[in-house]
Formats: structure tokens, C-alpha cells, sequence
């Protein structure tokens, strides 16, 4: 396929993974046969997104319980009641609040990316949570004895390990969730909150060199957790300019999604560095309606009239169960527009004489 086709990272966990993590919290099952029952999961989910003919695939975050906190997993000195994000439908999801240092990653994402490659032949990408997002862990009133100038010292050496372990161990790409980025305009319309998110992601992001940020990507949306958004009314055309500032080899947007995505195209291309690849989301996750692969070409169709067709990739929108306990979107639906996206993609790339 002349243009790339990615998938953003989840998939919906199975009714058996599911039973398996119900079943582990309560006791009923231990740490061996949950392991067991993920690996199988991971291996189901990657022969299922070669089937419908993906060229790259990831783990679909089956080992997660949820895409974002997975370097907590097994850690003390966290409190339940860290910040919250809302969603438009009225639910939201809660962040732990660290009540003491250091901080530490305990789970690095190398282990699912080698976990994956054990069962792939294709080449395997590996999503990993944007340090950003781990930065809202830290309270607005401190920690006595751990400043929030060290915790993001420790911050930045997690978020460096936790990507170069991925590099090192093959991965295709190395993409940051973030998520956050589009949310903090909300939260803080000035940009300041933004401007600071991706000032540190480039301090991690300077401890690579060029062929290795070459390897690393930005995936950015308005959330997408139980078919809901938390930030689609925030105006694209205010982020892009900064989020543009990462260097990064690559950037994932949501597209698909957006009421006018020709105006976001158009800022797409006098911003985008030139240097960069941008991969549009041409399917929705939030939407469970399945795009056909006519529409998909004709989204890759409307892209290449703003972007030369060897900076463009497609994905989707997002990831389809960022955490765990989302039911929204069966894996079936998720797999039909993996498909739609892979085959309205390679249309595309035929009309364009690719």
C-alpha cells in the first residue's frame, strides 16, 4: 500500500478477558491464569487484525485495563481521588493523585510490545501513555519533601525509559496518547496548560536522535470512551499551531469525526512541519454506524487536495475501548472498519495513480 494505514492502538477486550479481569480482582483468579488468558487475547486480536489485512498491527491493548495509567499498575503512595475528566454524555473517568515520591514507572509498555511481536508477521507499533498526562498526577498543593521540579525530572526519565525500551526492542512506531492535548484548551482557553504539555513532551523528546523521533508518533482527539467525546467542541484550528511544535515523526489526528474537515486540512497544511507525516482519521470509533470503503476513499480523497500523498497516512480516529470496561463498540464492528479503512485506503492510493 503506497500511503499508510495505521490503527490508532485499542480493540474491545473479549468476554473472556473480561470474565478473567473480574475474576482476578475478586480473587477467583490468579496473576498465571489471567497472564494465561491475556496472552490469548493477544494473540486472537493480532491474527484477527492481520486477517482483515492490516499492515501494521499492535497488541490492541489487551493486557490494559485502561491505555492511559498501565506504568501505576502494582504502585503505592496513590490516592483515588485525582483529577477528573468529563465527558459530554455525563460520565467521566478519574486519575489517581500521587501523595508521595519518587515517582516511578512500574510496568514499562515494552513488555506488551514484545508480547505482541511473539505472535505478529507483520510489523508491530506500540502505543505508550504522553508523560503529560502522567503529569496530572502530581497535586495542585504539592507533596512535602518531592516539588513538583523533581517529580517531573523522574516524570521525564520514566517517559524516556518507557519509549527507548520500544525503540530498542523494534518497534515499527512508538506513538503518545495524547489525549489531554485538546481537553487542556477547555480547561484553560489561554493555551498556557497546552503550551507547558508539549514543552515537556519536547524535553523527553530531545533525549532521541533524529532517526529515532523519526520512529516516534502524536496521536491527538476529543476523547473516545462509551461512544463519547470530551473535548469536540474545541476548535482544532487552536491546537494544531502548538501541537505541531513536537518533534515528532509522525502526528495522528482524529478526522473522521469533525464537522468540517477541509477547514482542519487547511490548517493541517500550513502547519504541519516539514519533516512530519500526518496519518487522518478517516473512521469514527464513536460512531457505530461501519464506514464503507467508498467513503473512506473519498476522506483519503479530500486529504490529498490539502497534503502531497507522500506525507499522508490514514487511521482511525481513535482507539475503540481505551479502557477496558468499554462496551460501546463490539470487536466485530471494530474489525469491520479496520477493514473499511484498509481497503478505502488502498482505493485512494489507486485513484491517486499511487
Amino acid at each position: 500500500m503506497s500511503i499508510p494505514s495505521e490503527l490508532i492502538g485499542s480493540i474491545p477486550r473479549s468476554p473472556e478477558l473480561l470474565a478473567a479481569y473480574a475474576a482476578h480482582a475478586s480473587g477467583e483468579l490468579d496473576d498465571a491464569a489471567l497472564a494465561e488468558t491475556r496472552q490469548r487475547a493477544v494473540r486472537e486480536t493480532v491474527a484477527q487484525l492481520e486477517s482483515v489485512g492490516s499492515p501494521v498491527v499492535t497488541d490492541g491493548d489487551q493486557a490494559k485495563r485502561d491505555a492511559y495509567t498501565y506504568p501505576l499498575d502494582g504502585a503505592d503512595g496513590l490516592a483515588a481521588d485525582g483529577v477528573v475528566i468529563p465527558f459530554a454524555d455525563g460520565h467521566s473517568r478519574q486519575l489517581p493523585r500521587l501523595t508521595a515520591g519518587p515517582f516511578r514507572y512500574r510496568v514499562h509498555a515494552e513488555q506488551y510490545l514484545r508480547a505482541a511481536q511473539k505472535v505478529a508477521t507483520v510489523p508491530v507499533k506500540q502505543s505508550v501513555v504522553a508523560p503529560s498526562l502522567l503529569s496530572l498526577l502530581y497535586p495542585a498543593d504539592g507533596i512535602a519533601g518531592y516539588p513538583r521540579e523533581a517529580f517531573l525530572d523522574d516524570l521525564v526519565d520514566g517517559a524516556e525509559a518507557d519509549i527507548r525500551g520500544c525503540l530498542d526492542a523494534g518497534a515499527h512506531v512508538v506513538q503518545l496518547e495524547f489525549t489531554e492535548a485538546r481537553l487542556s484548551l477547555k480547561l484553560d482557553p489561554s493555551g498556557g496548560v497546552l503550551r507547558d504539555f508539549v514543552e515537556l513532551h519536547n524535553r523527553v523528546l530531545s533525549r532521541f536522535g533524529a532517526a529515532e523521533r523519526a520512529r516516534i508518533g502524536v496521536h491527538t482527539d476529543p476523547g473516545a470512551d462509551q461512544d463519547s467525546t470530551h473535548s469536540l467542541d474545541v476548535d482544532y484550528a487552536e491546537l494544531l499551531p502548538t501541537l505541531f511544535r513536537l518533534t515528532v515523526g509522525n502526528f495522528y489526528l482524529s478526522l473522521a469525526s469533525e464537522a468540517d474537515p477541509e477547514r482542519v486540512l487547511a490548517v493541517v497544511a500550513e502547519h504541519l512541519p516539514a519533516d512530519a507525516r500526518v496519518f487522518v482519521g478517516v473512521t469514527d470509533p464513536t460512531d457505530p454506524r461501519v464506514e464503507t470503503a467508498e467513503e473512506v476513499r473519498d476522506r483519503v480523497l479530500t486529504a490529498a487536495r490539502h497534503l502531497p500523498a507522500d506525507r499522508l497516512g490514514t487511521c482511525d480516529d481513535a482507539g475503540f475501548a481505551p479502557f477496558a470496561d468499554d462496551l460501546s463498540t463490539s470487536r466485530q464492528t471494530a474489525f469491520a472498519k479496520i477493514r473499511a479503512r484498509i481497503e478505502g485506503t488502498a482505493l485512494a492510493a489507486e485513484a491517486l495513480g499511487l
